[in-house]
């Protein structure tokens, strides 16, 4: 009897992708891990998987174990910047994980982020600013990569910064509507974004962290006051 086609595994799911089940069975990289098997245990917008893999202990001992990993791709995050008037530009959008999550309201304050979708970080974070933001990013500086999430999110997170001006401001920006984004654009004082921070109205890890590498040793390190 002939198996059932799979899809997102035989044949192309309702995105096109097939061969999902294949991520991570040719790793090589660590001796002290040997992948087993990887089932696809969901394939909506983006893809959830369970991989089972014998793990060597730092004591010699081999044990097998099973891990969840969600995969949405990398992304890419931006701290547009006005040091002559002091201003960085944020976002405000409802975030339902965080809503069911205690958050009061689930509008979380971020800085302007996406998925690369098989753009250069470059490319998709200039991208990100013009739909999100509505402006024009001058010099890009890379600050760092980062995994935000290790323990189950195989997403590695692009951050940079780049100044701007109110000229560069070419339009509302609020995201794309046939993506369901509704976004707030936020033109913000550096000093009252910093103290939002530890007043509790930006929890974002992401913008936390673009925040403060801009007090410490950033754009702003020399005139916020110690």
């Amino acid at each position: 009897m002939t198996s059932p086609a799979r899809p997102g595994i035989d044949t192309p799911d309702h995105r096109g992708r097939t061969d999902l089940d294949r991520a991570g069975r040719d790793l090589k990289r660590n001796p002290h891990v040997v992948v087993r098997d990887v089932e696809l245990t969901s394939h909506g917008w983006h893809v959830l998987r369970r991989t089972t893999f014998d793990y060597r202990r730092r004591d010699g001992r081999w044990e097998t174990q099973q891990r969840e990993t969600y995969d949405r791709g990398d992304g890419a995050v931006v701290l547009p910047y006005d040091t002559r008037r002091g201003y960085v530009l944020l976002t405000r959008q409802f975030r339902y994980p965080a809503y069911v999550n205690d958050h009061p309201d689930g509008m979380l304050i971020e800085a302007a982020a996406g998925l690369l979708d098989h753009d250069a970080p470059e490319a998709a974070i200039r991208r990100e600013a013009a739909e999100e933001l509505g402006v024009r990013l001058g010099e890009l500086t890379h600050i760092l990569d980062a995994y935000m999430s290790p323990g189950s999110v195989t997403e590695r997170l692009h951050f940079y910064a780049a100044p701007y001006t109110e000229a560069d401001r070419t339009g509302n920006g609020g995201g794309l509507e046939a993506e369901g984004e509704d976004i707030e654009v936020l033109e913000l004082p550096f000093a009252d974004a910093l103290a939002m921070i530890h007043d509790g109205r930006i929890t974002d890890g992401k913008t936390i962290l673009l925040l403060h590498w801009a007090a410490l040793t950033g754009p702003f390190a020399n005139s916020i006051a110690t």
